[in-house]
């Protein structure tokens, strides 16, 4: 998902930014500090997410929403809880009081995930892969994990294994963020293939599988565990 980011304080700013870039399906677009520049960006560019500070010294976060009838899921982000009713009726997606942690942001943002915003939203069921000289065609349901081997990746199926030069990156964006998930720099799995998780260790059929601490968070959270295990 493209996000925006608009908010004034620049140490919450560094703050946002940093968990936004931690988040594997959240690329960030923008960060602003004021509306004026996000309403440009906004009729300019395809966003699929807006983090918006309430309090701003030219336009506030209120006033930005009821100037636009279209727009994006919103998250709110102010340190005074008394919007919240406002942000009620505006019917943004979530209201991040701050100081806020990684483990709420994270909350909020699979909440919207969930909705159906950005690769959730692909109504396929396969993607194409480049393989040697031939476009291989691959149905989501065969994939149990994709593992990174140095310029290659391996896309473990049921039955076969796939080579292909395509990045971890560039298979993410063609995936499901709702069934597939990275949980370590050179791992992706099908989170309806796991069996067990023991002690960051996955286990798909006969492989194991670590969770490192990179993507342990936003692992743990798709699985509906709060924290990890062991």
């Amino acid at each position: 998902m493209n996000c925006l980011l608009i908010e004034d304080e620049p140490l919450a700013m560094l703050r946002l930014s940093e968990y936004v870039r931690r988040v594997p399906f959240l690329h960030l677009a923008h960060a602003v500090d004021n509306g004026w520049d996000a309403l440009t960006i906004l009729k300019n560019e395809k966003i699929d997410l807006i983090f918006l500070d309430v309090e701003m010294d030219d336009v506030s976060g209120i006033q930005l929403l009821d100037a636009l009838p279209a727009r994006p899921p919103v998250i709110l982000t102010t340190a005074f809880d008394h919007y919240a009713l406002k942000a009620f009726d505006l019917k943004v997606s979530d209201y991040l009081l701050k100081p806020y942690t990684f483990d709420r942001f994270l909350q909020a943002v699979i909440r919207v995930q969930e909705t159906g915003v950005g690769r959730s939203n692909d109504p396929k069921t396969y993607l194409f892969v480049k393989s040697e000289y031939r476009l291989v065609k691959i149905f989501f349901d065969d994939i149990l994990y994709i593992e990174g081997m140095r310029d290659y990746r391996r896309i473990c199926l049921k039955n076969e294994k796939i080579m292909t030069l395509e990045t971890f990156g560039q298979l993410e964006q063609q995936l499901p963020v709702t069934q597939f998930c990275r949980v370590h720099k050179s791992y992706l799995v099908a989170l309806n293939k796991i069996e067990s998780v023991e002690r960051d260790r996955i286990m798909i059929q006969k492989s194991t599988i670590p969770v490192s601490l990179t993507y342990r968070e936003m692992f743990y959270q798709l699985i509906g565990r709060s924290e990890k295990l062991g």
